[in-house]
């Protein structure tokens, strides 16, 4: 069935109906060819009646898979114009969240730089109040610092 997506839709189509309407005109024929009384085509009237019977089944067939063909056709457009929206939402998206990640990224290394300071200026003020034979003691404010550079900002 993969080759009837080459062929043109209206072509497939008259051809389903022309199966249809060939198997509706035998089977007809079939069965009033008797009170025709025609000689030649009375006795062919069994083969009408079959051959009728078998092309108008083969057209409905033909019939209704084109038409589910057509359907899903239809929602395959539908999904692929679902598809490029949700793609055009994804970009704009995308291109806001880059901006927040960046802007927070900023935030952070300024925040990081300041705290890096703080804390350089609260060593160098400890290791000047003591002595090089002092006791080594963490400050507690370094403690902090060190724990405000670890957070990371909600907004």
């Amino acid at each position: 069935m993969w080759i009837l997506h080459f062929l043109p839709d209206a072509f497939i189509t008259w051809v389903a109906n022309a199966v249809l309407l060939a198997g509706v005109i035998l089977t007809v024929l079939g069965l009033f060819v008797h009170r025709v009384s025609v000689p030649l085509l009375y006795q062919y009237q069994l083969l009408f009646k079959v051959l009728g019977i078998v092309v108008l089944c083969a057209g409905v067939y033909l019939r209704g898979g084109v038409a589910v063909e057509q359907a899903w056709r239809e929602r395959v457009a539908e999904v692929e114009t679902r598809l490029k929206q949700a793609e055009e939402i994804s970009q704009s998206e995308n291109t806001r969240i880059e901006a927040q990640v960046v802007t927070r990224t900023r935030v952070v290394r300024e925040r990081a730089q300041e705290i890096v300071k703080y804390v350089d200026r609260e060593i160098i003020k400890y290791d000047t109040k003591f002595a090089p034979g002092g006791v080594c003691e963490i400050p507690q404010e370094f403690i902090t610092a060190h724990n405000r550079a670890a957070e990371v900002p909600t907004k």
